[in-house]
Parts: C-alpha cells; sequence; structure tokens
C-alpha cells in the first residue's frame, strides 16, 4: 500500500459513493488506473464494504450509552447484545471489565428496560454519551494528518 492507496482510502471514508472520475482527479490518476487499484483494495478485503451513515437523531434514538459489563456468562452476554435491536456494536475485553456494549435507544425508560434485561448476564455499570468525535481509519501519520491538515 503506497500513499495513493492511502488517499484514496481517506477520500472513500469520506464518501463511499463518490465517482471513479473525482477520485482519480483528488488523487491525480486516471479512472481506469483509481478503478483498478479500488478492485485490489477490495479483492484484498482492505475495504471490507461500503455503509450509509445513518442519523440515530432522525430516527429517534437520541439516547447513546456506553455499558460496560462484568459478565456472568460471556457466551449468553453475547447473544443477548448481538440480537438486541438498540445493541450498535458489543466489544469482548480484558480485565475486570468483560463485555462493552453501544447502546442507542429511544429513551430512558428503553434504556432501563435494556439494563434490566441485560442484569442476569452480569453487572451493568452505564455511562451516557454526551458528545462523540469519531476517527477514521488512516494506515499511517503525517505531521501535516496529524495536525488535521490535508
Amino acid at each position: 500500500m503506497d500513499q495513493i492507496d492511502e488517499r484514496i482510502l481517506t477520500e472513500l471514508q469520506k464518501n463511499s459513493k463518490i465517482s471513479m472520475k473525482d477520485l482519480a482527479e483528488i488523487v491525480h490518476l486516471s479512472s481506469p488506473a483509481v478503478i483498478e487499484r479500488v478492485r485490489k483494495l477490495e479483492d484484498n478485503d482492505t475495504i471490507e464494504g461500503y455503509h450509509a451513515s445513518v442519523s440515530l437523531e432522525k430516527l429517534g434514538r437520541n439516547i447513546v450509552a456506553l455499558i460496560l459489563f462484568e459478565s456472568k456468562d460471556c457466551k449468553a452476554l453475547a447473544n443477548f447484545c448481538h440480537h438486541h435491536p438498540d445493541v450498535l456494536e458489543c466489544y469482548r475485553v480484558a480485565g475486570e471489565i468483560s463485555y462493552i456494549a453501544k447502546v442507542a435507544t429511544h429513551s430512558v425508560e428503553s434504556l432501563e428496560i435494556f439494563i434490566d434485561e441485560s442484569m442476569k448476564y452480569g453487572t451493568p455499570s452505564t455511562n451516557i454519551v454526551l458528545s462523540s468525535n469519531v476517527k477514521k481509519v488512516r494506515s499511517t501519520y503525517t505531521k501535516e494528518s496529524y495536525h488535521g491538515e490535508e
């Protein structure tokens, strides 16, 4: 992977619907060359897929929480989280805490229901998200990218 591939990945993360013509202009290559590079990144699973970024607010899921679990039954908790519609992400982690679930729900009441239902799998500790800053993946950091310059 070279700097052009890294720039292609950065641009696709910003806008996965960008045309190959526009992407080619940004990275200063021909459209066929960019198409070939993107195909190779897809074939080697560097690009795992293309996704829509959906507004939780527009879906009425304004309450986001990170719930840390000291689990009694890791497999059952993982299964519960996998099938629960409010769970966006679930991580098994090492340490005192065994799982972290990211939940987006409609109300404090529905969050309480989730917590009550999950208690049979372990002890939850709930942290409501006040704000967030989601970063995109960069394969390398240059002085310019570290300082937010492109």
